[in-house]
């Protein structure tokens, strides 16, 4: 199984202003981290897609690391 990239060794604080569907980058080769642009394409990897409500802060994992996708959960830290 190959290992994402580590974009950044720090979650991606997120706040939309309305309600949406993202998709998380799990790849770590994203251009518009924390969000998937397709960079996965040809590998093993796939986003992650989840509602996000207005005003709720999210903090998306940046190391992609987490083990609780796509959430931060302090794994960078470690790294």
């Amino acid at each position: 199984m190959a290992e994402p990239q580590v974009a950044q060794k720090a979650p991606y604080i997120y706040k939309p202003e309305k309600d949406e569907k993202v998709a998380w980058c799990a790849c770590g080769m994203s251009k518009t981290q924390p969000f998937c642009d397709g960079s996965h394409r040809g590998s093993e990897f796939r986003p992650i897609v989840l509602d996000v409500q207005a005003g709720k802060t999210c903090a998306f994992c940046g190391c992609k690391q987490t083990g609780n996708a796509p959430m931060c959960d302090g794994t960078h830290s470690m790294l």
